[in-house]
């Protein structure tokens, strides 16, 4: 079983990826400033994602829901798109996330969008 693996785009609070890596320090979890591509388009961050087998974690809850679903129309795809609101409290978020890293498998998510916490 493979395990989910994460990409935070340049909008999501670094609170909570720090949070998840505390929770569970063995997730795979970058940022996508991490990996030296900050000010990459939501298209950009899709496309990348999804060649990286990552799944998208991004509080850009309006435009990265509907380019998302676009890219899923378009038979371009997604690998996943997890959405969460700023308001959302940073514990609630992470950990839905480590639940998700733990409870599901990497191909569950592909083409698929979900707001958290659950």
């Amino acid at each position: 079983m493979a395990r989910p693996r994460f990409l935070a785009d340049e909008d999501l609070r670094f609170e909570i990826v720090l949070a998840v890596r505390r929770l569970e320090p063995t997730i795979d979890f970058a940022t996508i400033t991490e990996l030296g591509r900050s000010g990459s388009t939501d298209e950009d961050v899709l496309r990348y994602a999804l060649s990286e087998g990552r799944i998208v974690i991004s509080h850009d809850v309006n435009s990265m829901k509907g380019l998302a679903e676009t890219r899923i129309a378009n038979g371009d795809g997604v690998r996943g798109v997890l959405l969460t609101a700023q308001r959302n409290p940073t514990r609630e978020i992470a950990e839905s996330i480590v639940l998700i890293w733990g409870a599901s498998e990497d191909g569950e998510w592909i083409d698929r969008v979900a707001f958290i916490p659950f």
